[in-house]
């Protein structure tokens, strides 16, 4: 805590939440502006007055253009009971500058059952700069210097959770509202209003049915699908100010996390060794446990902040694994604490070299003790990723000879070689597991996921994504018979992630999914929709299993997820919506 008032100190030690106090509350910010030309005649081919109408989850509307849709006051939501179901409503103004809002009439079904107030949720879709991928438009994982090279906009991702937004003229806001169904609540079509008020004055009203079907989704915490999204508490803590570790940090990431488990997450990101991917991220990540050389040369190690952070995870829902990066890092650099010196110390060594097996023997003979004793033994992974074979065999032995019952993770290219040694395998979009391995893996119940990254065009989540590619990223792993699906950044925010999304390197956005508030974001929003459509899926498959109609029916469906075709206009999408309306009417 960076010099902290008297008050600040006092709820400091009696450990009570800053997050409680205002003036830490969740603070507006400026979206930065960007010159567009080229909308003055479609403005004034319009009536000065403010428009709206129901819009699509899967078009990011351009803050400054007469949108090109087709106008509705009415909008259907169909889901299970237990499902998270989202729409938009989009404002535009060619009027005057002026305040707009919501309100959420009662929703009512023909029997006279009501859906509580409390499941509805509603924010505003922000702007934020992205840029593009490189100038002859393909996949680009280099350094961006210049980021006049590549194109720049702003683009509709924050979901920014307020009452209200000032609307300037010949502008437009997307509107964000979310329906929590409770997994209690009576089947049926529920009709009720959405009110738009304009300055606080009602200015018109829509209306939103949402049939709810004879079936439950089960609560995230119980869902089948393995989301990795790597965590970064060292991003909240430099966002915010605030000490690392210290009782206002994790107050700052616990909506974070919250947010994060709500969407069904398993896995704990864990540092166990000094930047073990070099620094790339903004905010690096340091080690959560110490290295330490005493003055006999023995080393020692200490778990104080690792064990802080997975018991951190764990009291907030995500408890069946933790990855703990890593034994090979990008730069084979190794910090520890050397008493003889009293200063922080680096040694330079790579797997197989005897000061290599040195240290890591003394580690992980030490780290299995510990997570024994805390019960994590076999929650826990050694994780890689990005490494070659011969290294991981390596590596694999080493591990495997200190204790034969330590879990290994790899994300990376499939190699067959040491795909036995693996429990937890993560392999990118231009790889492919065997069927006959798919089927083994399923049934030692290992772990087998796909990830995307900055090589990827499409199926992606950058800033300037089209959205419905994340929810058809994650319908994409029941196509392909896997578990789940990695990325490797859910917060590895940038400088100002709030305004500006572009890096020094990789597409914008790619090192984040979410922003700090906590804010969600579209593309978070519809990684979740196809989460749960891939839970949908499963348990359809389970009650139709006697069913081969049904079950060609949802094979021949998921047979359409092809990559090469997300090229086309809308694919995504049309994927995402066919599917989702079979598994309604099943």
């Amino acid at each position: 805590m960076k010099n902290p008032t008297k008050l600040q100190r006092v709820f400091y030690l009696l450990g009570l939440s800053l997050l409680a106090i205002p003036s830490i509350a969740q603070q507006d910010y400026e979206e930065l502006s960007i010159t567009q030309t080229g909308q003055e005649a479609a403005w004034k081919s319009i009536p000065a007055d403010i428009h709206y109408s129901w819009g699509s989850t899967n078009v990011r509307y351009d803050k400054t253009a007469v949108p090109v849709i087709q106008k509705r006051n009415s909008h259907t939501l169909t889901g299970w009971k237990g499902e998270k179901l989202n729409a938009l409503l989009v404002v535009w103004n060619n009027k005057q500058d002026c305040t707009v809002s919501m309100e959420i009439g009662e929703f009512i079904n023909k029997k006279g059952d009501v859906l509580p107030k409390s499941c509805f949720e509603q924010g505003f879709i922000r702007y934020v700069m992205t840029d593009e991928y490189n100038i002859e438009g393909k996949h680009s994982c280099e350094f961006r210097p210049d980021k006049a090279a590549y194109d720049s906009s702003l683009v509709a991702d924050v979901i920014d959770v307020r009452e209200k937004m000032q609307l300037k003229k010949q502008h437009l806001t997307p509107m964000w509202l979310t329906a929590r169904l409770p997994q209690d609540v009576a089947i049926g079509t529920y009709t009720g209003k959405v009110i738009l008020l304009v300055d606080g004055e009602e200015f018109g009203q829509l209306q939103l049915k949402i049939n709810i079907v004879n079936r439950v989704l089960p609560k995230p915490a119980d869902w089948h699908f393995h989301l990795d999204l790597w965590q970064n508490p060292y991003a909240v803590a430099r966002y915010h100010g605030v000490e690392v570790w210290s009782q206002e940090h994790f107050d700052r990431m616990r909506p974070v996390i919250k947010a994060l488990a709500e969407a069904g997450q398993k896995v704990i990101t864990a540092s166990i060794m000094h930047k073990p991917w070099n620094g790339q991220t903004y905010d690096y990540f340091q080690s959560m446990i110490v290295w330490r050389k005493t003055l006999a040369g023995e080393w020692k190690f200490t778990y104080d902040v690792f064990d802080k952070w997975v018991e951190f995870m764990m009291s907030l829902g995500i408890d069946q694994q933790i990855n703990c990066y890593s034994m090979v890092p990008w730069s084979f650099s190794f910090q520890y604490f050397d008493e003889r010196t009293n200063s922080l110390q680096a040694v330079n060594c790579k797997p197989g070299e005897p000061t290599y097996n040195e240290m890591w023997t003394a580690f992980l003979t030490d780290f299995a003790k510990h997570l024994k004793e805390k019960n994590w033994f076999d929650k826990t992974c050694i994780a890689m990723d990005e490494r070659p074979m011969p290294v991981m065999k390596t590596v694999i032995s080493l591990v495997k000879g200190i204790d034969k019952d330590f879990k290994i993770a790899l994300a990376g290219l499939y190699y067959a070689d040491i795909e036995r040694d693996l429990y937890d395998y993560c392999i990118s979009t231009d790889q492919s597991f065997p069927q006959e391995v798919l089927e083994r893996r399923a049934e030692e119940n290992r772990v087998t996921t796909y990830y995307t990254y900055c090589a990827d065009c499409k199926p992606n989540c950058f800033t300037f994504s089209d959205p419905a590619e994340s929810a058809w990223m994650a319908l994409y792993t029941a196509k392909l018979g896997l578990d789940g699906y990695l990325r490797w950044a859910y917060n590895s925010w940038v400088a100002n992630p709030l305004q500006d999304s572009r890096f020094r390197q990789w597409p914008a956005g790619d090192t984040y999914l979410v922003y700090p508030g906590f804010r969600s974001s579209v593309r978070f929003e519809k990684l979740i929709e196809g989460i749960q459509l891939v839970e949908k899926i499963r348990l359809l498959k389970k009650e139709y299993k006697n069913n081969k109609r049904v079950l060609k029916r949802m094979e021949y469906a998921l047979e359409s997820l092809e990559i090469k075709a997300l090229n086309v206009q809308n694919k995504a999408a049309d994927d995402v919506d066919k599917i989702n309306k079979l598994v309604n009417i099943l």
